[in-house]
This record gives structure tokens, sequence and C-alpha cells, in this order.
């Protein structure tokens, strides 16, 4: 973990001394030391965590860069502020990173704490505040250590958790404990903590921000997506790339020549076809001048029942994830590299809808003639016929709007009533908001729960430069029917790119994946699946349509009905679950 803090709060009466000598005293033992003391705050970081002061307006923790990808590492790099708003605007607006901003309210006490906009939320931020008492951490392991809290699953959390498997909200399946989102700032004064919005995805796709040129739009994101990637790949200074030969992986692949860092390239292969992409990771390998390296995914690597890292707030981690965790943690442990790469949320950021939303959006907004434009596009993309791609962007502009899926009750008891969607702060639409826009909203704000699936993480920085703030604002600001000009998905990347892409991975339009790997392992584990759930604590709680489980996990795959990844979902739910108190 590259940023590890515990912040201490008392809003209203402030820190005894003699408590405070006795977990000072604790904290030393595991390598942590006072920081910052404010008459409400008290924060605690390791040795290894960078630390900014800025004089009189907070303290940052990680790392933070220019909009053009220079470290920031004195705060004379920074402008002289007037106020603590004025230095959390400039930080949102002209700067980037991992970081979290820690600030003192005024001088009558309080706090600020402000979270960077990155969808993948490299400084975790946890906290439990009861009356302006509480802590706030990256590490839940700190105050469980200092008996300060005791960690008890929220079963309220579990199922929402449940029915809407990918929504990402501030609630964590621990009671007491929620999450500071990306993008959030959280107040405490006196017994009040209120959490606001300070960086909102909407501001980007507004009319005046958006770019009518292509070119402009691909020239806008090459150079966010350059600066980013090389950026973060000088703070780990060597670094496991995993390369699934994808354009993703590979765009940040080619981004990485002219890095400060040492780059070691691997590829996952599984024992059952379906996921050999070597022909095209090699090609990206070639050009860093770098051995790819392959890492085999075995059947037996998939367990169901497995030890969970403390940081695990949510049920998150499934079997194909840990399985892959566990070989790239081996992986890097034998490169000797300090931190992991990844092309992780690309389809999110490079604006892969699967909908006819792109089309509705370019009729809705330019007119007929672009409309049609993009509905020829829509057509060649998914390869049919100019009348479906038509009817369906006829009816995706007539349907509501709307920013949340619906729950998914599959394998849940019919006898529990069912729990309304949590609010996540990136779902609040303006009015006028194009389908397109919501879709793809709704899909970033989806991707921030990939932190909580990859447990590698928390062992060492895993990077994923294509959620970061510069290259999510230059991607938003592409219209959705830019990303599908000529028939091709996330056309203004492929363009961005398409100097230095390999030719195969520019214009390859098929794409790796592990469902036959997952079916097998379903196959070969079914019965001891059922037993798994049907003998666990969701179902000793009441969560589980036992009847509907045994129906399905008869059948090896199921011709028809929903498909049996939900059941590894609710695998990973009981497998967290087993794993607490």
């Amino acid at each position: 973990m590259s940023v590890r803090y515990l912040a201490l709060a008392d809003g209203s009466n402030g820190l005894e001394a003699d408590a405070l000598t006795q977990v000072e005293a604790a904290l030393r033992d595991v390598g942590m030391q006072r920081q910052i003391a404010y008459p409400t705050l008290i924060l605690f970081v390791a040795e290894d965590t960078p630390v900014l002061s800025i004089p009189r307006l907070g303290t940052i923790l990680g790392r933070l860069f220019s909009k053009d990808g220079a470290i920031i590492e004195d705060a004379s790099q920074l402008p002289g502020f007037t106020d603590a708003a004025q230095a959390r605007d400039h930080l949102i607006k002209h700067c980037w990173g991992p970081y979290l901003l820690l600030q003192p309210a005024d001088e009558h006490g309080g706090f600020t704490v402000l979270r960077e906009p990155s969808p993948s939320g490299d400084v975790s931020c946890f906290y439990s505040l009861q009356r302006g008492h509480g802590f706030i951490t990256s590490d839940i392991g700190l105050p469980e250590q200092l008996g300060l809290y005791r960690r008890q699953v929220d079963w309220d959390a579990i199922h929402h958790r449940l029915s809407f498997p990918q929504l990402k909200t501030a609630r964590t399946a621990l009671a007491g404990i929620r999450e500071l989102l990306p993008g959030c700032s959280l107040h405490l004064k006196g017994n009040n903590a209120i959490t606001h919005q300070a960086w909102s995805p909407w501001d980007f796709v507004a009319a005046g921000t958006r770019h009518a040129d292509p070119n402009k739009a691909a020239a806008d994101v090459r150079a966010a997506v350059t600066s980013s990637v090389r950026a973060l790949a000088g703070i780990d200074k060597t670094i496991l790339l995993e390369l699934s030969g994808g354009l993703d992986s590979s765009i940040v692949g080619v981004c990485l020549p002219d890095s400060a860092a040492k780059v070691v390239c691997t590829s996952l292969v599984t024992a059952v076809p379906g996921a050999d992409e070597r022909h095209y990771a090699v090609q990206v390998a070639d050009q860093l001048g770098v051995e790819l390296h392959t890492e085999t995914l075995r059947l037996d690597d998939a367990h169901f029942d497995f030890p969970l890292h403390p940081q695990c707030l949510m049920p998150r981690i499934g079997a194909l994830q840990h399985a892959v965790d566990e070989i790239m943690l081996a992986a890097a442990n034998r490169h000797g590299v300090r931190g992991f790469f990844s092309g992780g949320g690309g389809d999110t950021v490079f604006c892969s809808l699967d909908t006819a939303a792109p089309a509705a959006d370019a009729l809705r907004e330019r007119g007929p003639t672009a409309g049609l434009a993009a509905v020829q596009d829509l057509a060649a993309l998914h390869q049919c016929t100019l009348w479906k791609a038509g009817r369906l962007t006829l009816r995706k502009m007539r349907r509501p709007p709307g920013m949340s899926r619906p729950p998914d009750n599959t394998f849940l008891s019919k006898n529990i009533a069912g729990v309304p969607a949590d609010d996540h702060p990136w779902g609040a639409a303006p009015p006028d908001a194009l389908p397109g826009d919501r879709e793809r909203i709704r899909g970033l704000a989806t991707s921030q729960a990939y932190r909580d699936s990859l447990a590698c993480g928390a062992q060492r920085p895993m990077r994923m430069p294509l959620l970061s703030q510069p290259v999510v604002e230059a991607c938003l600001r592409a219209p959705t029917w830019m990303w599908i000009a000529g028939g091709r998905n996330r056309a203004v990347a492929r363009t961005a790119f398409a100097d230095v892409l390999p030719a195969d991975i520019l214009n390859r339009r098929s794409k790796g994946t592990f469902m036959s790997y997952l079916g097998t392992v379903y196959r070969r584990n079914r019965e001891q699946m059922r037993d798994y759930l049907l003998q666990g604590r969701l179902q000793e709680r009441g969560l589980l349509d036992a009847d509907a489980l045994r129906d399905f996990l008869r059948h090896d795959i199921p011709e028809r009905g929903h498909s049996f990844t939900r059941v590894f979902d609710i695998c990973m739910v009981e497998n967290w679950v087993r794993h607490q108190p």
C-alpha cells in the first residue's frame, strides 16, 4: 500500500492527551508516526507515505501532478491560496493524481477531507464518524488494532449488494463504515459530518465543453493518456504490465517506451481455449523491447472458498479474480517489480457502449443528417441492417431516462422485501442529459468498484491510468457518436494511437474471454457450489431461494435462463461473509 494513514477525529471536544499518548505508542510499533495535529484531528501516516504540506491550508497524502503530468513535490509549485476552499478548487481543476487532501476548516475547529476524482480510487478513504467523533483511514485494520472499531457485517448492505451487484455507493458491507467516494469531500464541524460532490463528470459533457472536431478529440485523448501513463509509471519505477492483447492494455503499453519505468510484460493464458492473446500481446512487448512472459491459469487455481485480505470491505473478489491476483502477485515477486499496470476501465472510458445510445445522441443534438450518419455507423458496428439500427435508435430516444439498473433478484428469496438502490453522486443527471452520456457516466460510476476487486492492489500499487482524471475528462469531451465513427468501437482511441499501435490490434474486432474457463470451472464444481451456498450464512439469513438454486445447479450449463455467472457472484458474497466475525 503506497498511502497508509489514520486520522482520529473529535469534532467537539478535542482529543484527550492520555488517550492520544497510548494511541501514538501503539501506532509507532506498526510503523506509523504523527504527521499533523489540528484541534479536532490528529493524523498518523506510514513512514513511506508521500506527504506534501501546504502551509496553513492542508496536507496532501500521495502523489500530485499538474495536468500535463509534471510531478508536484513542493508547495512552492502551487499558487498562493487565500483560503482552504480555493486550494480544493485548484486541485480539482488544475491537478490530478493518487492523493487525499486533509484541511483544517477554520480557526474554530473542524476539518475537510477531499478525495481525488479518478474512478480508479488509488488512495482509499473509509470513515466512521458518530457525533463528530471517530476515524478516517486507508486501512480498516488500524482502528481495529487500536480497539476503535469491531468488525461486524451490515446485512442490509449485503442484501443490497446481492440485488445490485454492479452498483458502487458510499456504503460498505461493514456496519458503521462508509467510504468517501472519488471526487467527493467530507466536512466535519462539531457533531455534523457532511459529504459534498466536488467534481462531476456531467461538467465535461455539458454544452460548450464538447469537441466538435474528431481530430482534436483524438489529439486530446492521446495527450491525456500518454502523460498519465508516463506520470504514474514514474512513481513506481519498475512495473508489471498485464497485456491482455486487447486495445486498452495495448494503448497503455505503447505509451511506456519513453517512461521512467522498467517494464515487465506478462500475458495470461488458460487451460481451456478462449483467453490466449499472446499473438497480439507479443507485438506490444516487442515495441517495448522486452520479453513477453506467460502465466498459466489452471482449472485448479479457481476456488470459491478462499481467504480474503482484511482490506476487502465489500464482496467483490470472486473465484476468477482471486486466481488471477495470486498468479500476478507471484509474478511480481519473481520479477521484483514495485507496482502493477493495467488497461482496466478502458471499455468504459473509451465509451464502448453496446446500445443505440450514440446514434440517439447524434440525432437529438445534431439533427437528421448527423443522426443518419451515426445510425449507419451503428449498423456497421453491430453488423445489422440500417433499418434495425434506426429502429433501435428511435426506441432509445423514446425510452424514459434513468441511471439505475433494476435489481437482480435471481436466486434471492421471494419471502424478503426488495431493497431500493442507493444513490450515487453521479446519478443526478441534468434534465436534458443525452441517453449515451447517461449510460457512459453510469459505467464510470460502476468502474469505481474495480478497486474493490483487486486484492493484489493491497500489497502493491495497482495503477489504472485509463481511469485517471485527465483521461476521463478528455474522453467525456468527445461526444458518444464520435466513438462509433466508421463502424468501429472506441474509434476516438483508435484514431488517437493509430500511428503507434500494431495493425493487428488497431483493426481487431474480436476479444479474448474467460467464459470457457469459467464454464469449465462451473461444471467441475457445481455440486460443491450448491452445498456451499445452501449450507452457508446467506441461507441462514433467509436471503436465498434454495429451490431455485437446487434446480439451476442440477444442469451443467443451462441453455436458457440466467447466466451461470450469477452463481459465482453469490458464492463471492458468501465467501466474504464467511470470513467476517
